[in-house]
Parts: structure tokens; sequence; C-alpha cells
């Protein structure tokens, strides 16, 4: 069989042309052929949905058998009362917030619908897909494509018409190319037929949206767990181990960090690994795909099955996965990737603990510091790392060079009092020479922590805060003390004249500054040293056991 191809990625191109494919792929799907279609999660495998010949024909070319119900897809709520019966009104209410869009309802079905479209269930799974060409096939087809993911049975499916052609060329009729998918992941699967609803299967509309609109949602045990055997799946993607490539997966949760270092310990010279952006420098040895940002879950929901599917041209043995959480769309994109791991999940240790430390000088940070370490955790000096890298990190070095030519010297060294005098009586330049250490330094702190075996660690940066640093730590806390206290300190450690240690606390931040940002305050009046470190180790005894008991009942930051 040829397949056919039809280019509508330009939508802005000639109508006549664009109407004439348009009218081709819906004269194939009319007269039973299998066309594969673009939608704003992943590409469908359509067919007619009232033909059961023609859906027959999706079960052969994905190579499984049909005992799994199909989605009609149609162009809006209206068509529900053709192919539905006994609509409730929270379809509606659904179908008027959410649709177009990737939201699949579960509704009692009319006759009308043949058992192969459903795989002999009295329900039918209904959506709309926020894409202008597939819309326009429907409307001119006059019929609801029944369409499962356009992949090979236990695939990942398929984000592009080039991934499409790669599992379906010459096996179906027709490929639409209307460009790569936006969401990346199969729409969200709710159950309409019970009462509260529930979730079948998460995808691209995230959980709290629905129950933000309509309440409770009850989810679905196979959301988290697959199927026990004899059990029949309600919904598409509950049955099979989908989305899997050809060598074994393995899915580390837990923090970004945590999750990172267990995969290190893990990986061999013949691993893969699928991890965030900012870990990838961990692993030079190995095939690395990387999801995205670790805060940006919609590209990580774009790229998840791409990273998968790659694996398949390289010669690697296994794949380790980084899991994001579960808030919004990382429901989904860690359901993905526990499908394709069958379920073989390994959740990294949450008994390790991160602190960051900030505050102005004299506070005490050194006493509250070395409290830390007595407690066997470890200190990463930000400072000591941003002077190391100095003479160190060549990247750091070009983009200090580019931006303040003449500060290094002939030999290589860096001209500290010359970069002083140009920053500090510069705001801007202060602001750019900051920029580029900040940019250059959290990886690098990320990097040390995660190749770290410590239980415990510190942060220890006077720009905790404005650095970003913060964001690595499970906890932040802000060291304050009296000001006449921070004088006498100073004074006394460095030698300076009371003028000159106020000058010094003047021109930094207040210490109302740290503790309205950090989440802690941590405040020494004592006169001691010794005596301050006593009161710090307590401190962090009772906060290193609640962040613990926290992350092992799951209970999130503030």
């Amino acid at each position: 069989m040829q397949t056919l191809y039809f280019d509508l990625r330009d939508t802005k191109g000639p109508q006549k042309e664009m109407e004439d494919k348009i009218s081709a792929a819906a004269k194939i799907l009319r007269e039973g052929g299998l066309v594969a279609i673009p939608t704003e999660t992943v590409y469908g495998l359509g067919a007619n949905g009232l033909d059961g010949k023609a859906v027959r024909r999706i079960f052969e070319a994905k190579g499984r058998p049909n005992d799994n119900p199909l989605i009609l897809h149609v162009t809006g709520p209206q068509w529900l009362p053709r192919y539905c019966s006994d609509v409730p009104p929270l379809a509606y209410v659904l179908a008027r917030k959410f649709w177009p869009g990737p939201l699949t309802m579960i509704l009692k079905r009319k006759p009308t619908i043949p058992d192969e479209t459903t795989a002999g269930l009295d329900t039918v799974a209904m959506r709309c897909p926020n894409h202008p060409v597939t819309l326009a096939i429907i409307r001119e087809a006059g019929i609801p494509i029944a369409a499962p993911s356009a992949n090979i049975s236990g695939r990942p499916s398929c984000t592009t018409a080039q991934d499409v052609l790669e599992d379906m060329d010459g096996k179906i009729d027709a490929v639409v190319d209307g460009g790569p998918c936006m969401v990346g992941v199969e729409s969200t699967i709710l159950d309409l037929t019970c009462d509260p609803p529930r979730l079948l299967r998460p995808g691209g509309l995230p959980l709290e949206d629905l129950e933000r609109l309509i309440g409770q949602i009850e989810v679905d045990k196979a959301v988290t767990s697959p199927l026990q055997e004899g059990e029949k799946p309600k919904a598409p993607g509950m049955k099979y181990r989908h989305y899997a490539p050809k060598a074994p997966v393995t899915v580390v949760t837990g923090a970004p960090e945590e999750s990172a270092q267990e995969i290190l310990r893990r990986v061999g010279a013949t691993s893969g690994v699928v991890c965030f952006d900012e870990f990838a420098d961990l692993f030079p040895e190995q095939e690395v795909h990387t999801l995205g940002p670790g805060d940006d879950k919609l590209i990580q929901a774009q790229r998840v099955f791409d990273a998968l599917r790659t694996f398949d041209t390289s010669p690697v043995t296994e794949i380790y996965a980084q899991c994001p959480d579960n808030r919004g769309l990382g429901l989904a994109i860690g359901n993905r990737l526990k499908k394709a791991a069958g379920f073989h999940v390994v959740e990294a240790s949450g008994e390790r603990v991160i602190l960051g430390l900030t505050g102005g000088t004299g506070a005490g940070k050194t006493s509250a510091l070395r409290a830390v370490e007595s407690l066997g955790g470890t200190v990463v000096d930000c400072d000591a790392v941003y002077h190391e890298m100095l003479d160190t990190n060549q990247a750091m070095r070009e983009d200090i060079h580019a931006c303040f030519p003449g500060v290094f010297n002939g030999d290589g060294a860096l001209d500290r009092q010359r970069l002083g005098q140009e920053v500090f009586r510069d705001k801007h330049r202060l602001e750019q020479l900051n920029d580029i250490v900040f940019r250059h330094l959290i990886p690098e702190v990320r990097r040390r922590l995660t190749e770290s075996t410590a239980k415990l660690s510190a942060i220890d940066a006077i720009n905790l805060l404005e650095s970003g640093l913060d964001g690595l730590c499970d906890r932040t806390i802000a060291v304050t003390s009296p000001l006449e206290l921070r004088v006498r300190r100073i004074m006394a450690r460095d030698g300076i004249t009371e003028q000159y240690a106020r000058l010094r606390i003047a021109a930094q931040k207040p210490d109302e500054y740290y503790r309205g940002k950090c989440d802690y305050e941590l405040s020494n009046a004592a006169e001691t040293p010794e005596a301050f470190e006593a009161q710090a180790r307590d401190f962090f005894e009772r906060l290193i056991e609640s962040v613990k008991e926290e992350k092992q009942h799951g209970s999130s930051r503030g």
C-alpha cells in the first residue's frame, strides 16, 4: 500500500490547495480508509468511528488486539446527543470550558456506535481536538473519527508526522501533516458515568484545572499501577504497556537533585538517561536526552515521547528517567514514563536535606555552619566556589572578559582590583557581573550537591535569594543579629574601626529583607560563638526532622 502524504502545516497557504487535501483525507475516511491526523496532543490513527470494519483496520495497523476502546473525535458538544445517551449536564459544562482541547469524556453510548469502537463496553469516549486541520476534516467527512495514537503498539506515541511515517508508512492510506503537536501527551480521560467523576488517564489537561471547575475527582488506581490480569480497561491507554522504547526503562522519582544523584549511582557505559536540562552535564559518558527545564512541565510534556523514541536508534541497553512531581502536567508525564517502564519505579531517598543560609556580615553564619557540620553535614561555600571558578571555569571567564574587557592580565590572571573598581561604582555593571556569575554558579553548586553523598548539606551564600540558589534548597534560613552585636563582632574579627564596621553593615541588605524572603529566621543574640553554635545545632536538628517528615508524607514546601 502506498501511504499518501498531505502537507497541511501552512494553514495560510493557497486556500484551494488546502481544501482539496482536506477533502481527499475526508473521502478516504468516509470510504473506510485509515488516515493519521494531527491533534494538539499526539497524532491519531483515524477511521470512521461508525464503521466496525474500518475500526478493525486500526488494530491491524497498530499490531494489537481490538480489545481496547477508542476515542471518538468530534467538532463540538452538539455531536454528543447523536452518539451518547443520557448526557449529563456536567458534560456540557466541561465542554464549554475545555473543548476544543485535551479532554476526553466517558459517556453512555448509543447503539449506533459499533462494538469495535468501544471494545464492547456500554460507554464511549468523546473528544473535540484543538487542531484546525483535524476539525476541518471531521466537518468535511461528516462522521466522528475513531483514533488511538498513531504508533505501532508498544512504541512511544507520535508527536510529528515523521514519527507516524516511521511506524505506519505502507500500512495506512494517508498521513496528514499538521506540524508538531503542541501538548505532547495524550488527552486527559474523565469518566462521567460515575459520581464523583473519575480520572482514568492523566493527560494534557491538568487534574487541578478540572477540580477547580467541578470539585473533587477520584483518581483510578490504573493511573499509578498496572491493571490486574483479567481486568477490563475502561478507557484507552489503560491495558497495555504503551509508550515503551526497546531498552528497559527505570523511572526514578523524588526531588530533582536526589533523583539525579540516584541515576548517577546506577548508570554504566551503555546506559541512556532522560533528565531535566539542569542535570545533563552530570552524565558525560552516557547518551542523554533532556526533558526540558525542571520547572517547565509544558516543555517536558512536548519532549517526553520524543526522548523515549529517540533511544530506539541508539545502542543503549537500559534507560534511567527522571520523573517530575505530580503537580499540573507532571501527573501525565510521570504516568507516561512509568508505563514505558512497566511501572518499574525507584524512589530516590527522601532522607537528604539541603538548607540555604544567608544574612548580613557579623550575624553569625560561620557559627551556624559549624553547627551544620557538627550534625554530619557538608557546606558549600559559594564565595569560595566563585573564586575557584574564576581560575578554572573557562566559560565563565570568557563571559566576564566579553562584558569587562581588560580585567584579565596577559598571563590570564584576573585583576580583581580593576574589576572591583568597575562594578562597585556602577550598579548596572554590578548587576551584569552578578548575572554572569549566577548563570555559571548555580549549575556548579547543583553538580556538587548531586555528586555529594552527604545526607545534609548547607549552601552558604550572601546572594542566596537574588541568585536563584534558594531554588536548590529544601528550606532557607536568615541568620540575623542585633545591630550593636554585629558591630562589635566585626570590629573584633577584622580589626577595623566602629565607623567602618557600620559602613559595611549599611552597604548590605537589612535583616528585614532576609526575614521577609527566607522560610525561617535564626536570630543570634548570643554573647559567644560557642553559645550560638549550640543554639543553632538545636534549631537545625528540629528543622531537619520536620523536613524529613514532610518528605516522607508527601507534604509540599510552604
